[in-house]
């Protein structure tokens, strides 16, 4: 997969037998240059040729083949060895409300099922989405399952994920809670990449650490409706874009570059810490993009300062691919024709089944589904 901070194509090789979860290996590849500027003009500007919108699917598909071919040939496995491929794609537009809600991600679930070999589950979105749901976050419930060991361990148990755009699985108490908070790295990396194309995120902070944060700017930025809104709810680029950012910035021409991202660093961390201002001081476990940056956890640690800021990896859990298990999981999910999504986080009418499969009648998986899922 590949999320919003278009930072690269993540696959995880994972092992799920007996309800256990197990991360086997992994890899990260770079986007192609040329690729990766096609799908971010396409986010930014939501116009394409339908001849071009075709062919970055399929060269997109064609990448993530390249990725799972080579992390298969790093551990001498072939496709047979493997049940099959679950592939979120890039989403380049999420919709949820309104009459005609969707979310479009990019994959061509054919190219990359015949080029791997391997049947291949995909669009795990809108089915979620076609039963009135936000069709996000899908991955709380398996991260309530991954880190179930610790539920009972701490007064408030909380999985965030720091991407383009920030969640949460809150995973103490019942009902199970996720959502969208806001940015994450979304709006830092837009603004860094105005300054130099060349640079996609700000290593640890450094950057912004320099700035001082504009308290007018930033509550200007939390004045959007969306941070008040209760969840269920999810966002995306649609919203928090640069068309956003410019809007917000025409009232502080004199703000310098390092202090605008002082503020969008304030911005994120402050729109996470009010999503759990509700919940006792417990652990927060930290995986994605943004668990790297060391200035914006120091951030979140100082509105957070009763609560147990950890990164996944300290727990077992490799926080760079965190997502990329999780579509596993779904994948095995819909193999195994059970429930992927939870009503009470997406707001759906129903628990229900997601995923398309793309299936090869040549493609021979000789495992057990019920005993050694990979």
């Amino acid at each position: 997969m590949s999320g919003t901070s278009l930072d690269g194509i993540d696959v995880a090789l994972v092992a799920m037998p007996n309800n256990t979860i197990s991360l086997l290996g992994a890899l990260e590849m770079p986007f192609e240059p040329k690729l990766r500027r096609d799908i971010l003009a396409l986010c930014q500007t939501q116009t394409i040729a339908l001849r071009d919108f075709g062919q970055i699917c399929v060269r997109l598909s064609l990448a993530y083949a390249k990725a799972v071919n080579q992390l298969l040939a790093q551990h001498q496995l072939n496709g047979n060895d493997i049940c099959a491929i679950g592939c979120h794609g890039q989403t380049v537009y999420h919709l949820p409300g309104g009459p005609y809600p969707f979310s479009m991600q990019l994959i061509n679930a054919s190219v990359l099922a015949a080029e791997t070999g391997i049947t291949t589950i995909s669009d795990f979105r809108s089915m979620d989405l076609a039963l009135g749901g936000q069709g996000a976050p899908l991955v709380p419930p398996f991260h309530q399952q991954l880190f179930e060991h610790l539920q009972q361990q701490y007064s408030a148990l909380v999985l965030l994920n720091i991407g383009g755009i920030a969640n949460v699985s809150i995973l103490s108490g019942q009902p199970l809670v996720g959502f969208d908070t806001g940015p994450g790295n979304v709006l830092m990396d837009l603004w860094l990449q105005q300054q130099n194309p060349e640079q996609l995120f700000d290593h640890n902070g450094e950057l912004a650490a320099k700035g001082q944060v504009c308290d007018a700017l930033l509550a200007d930025c939390l004045a959007d409706p969306y941070f008040a809104l209760t969840a269920p709810k999810s966002t995306g680029r649609e919203l928090f874009n640069f068309d956003w950012l410019q809007q917000k910035l025409i009232h502080y021409p004199a703000l310098s570059f390092e202090d605008v991202l002082a503020t969008l660093s304030q911005l994120t961390a402050t729109s996470i810490s009010q999503s759990l201002t509700h919940l006792s001081p417990g652990l927060l476990l930290v995986c994605g993009g943004g668990a790297k940056n060391s200035h914006l956890l120091h951030n979140i640690q100082a509105l957070l300062p009763n609560w147990q800021i950890e990164l996944t990896t300290n727990f077992g859990v490799d926080g760079d691919f965190m997502e990329a298990m999780a579509f596993a999981w779904l994948a095995k999910r819909c193999r195994e024709r059970q429930n992927g999504n939870d009503m009470l986080v997406t707001g759906a009418s129903r628990n229900e089944i997601l995923g398309q499969i793309c299936q090869l009648k040549h493609h021979q998986w000789q495992g057990d589904l019920t005993k050694d899922q990979q």
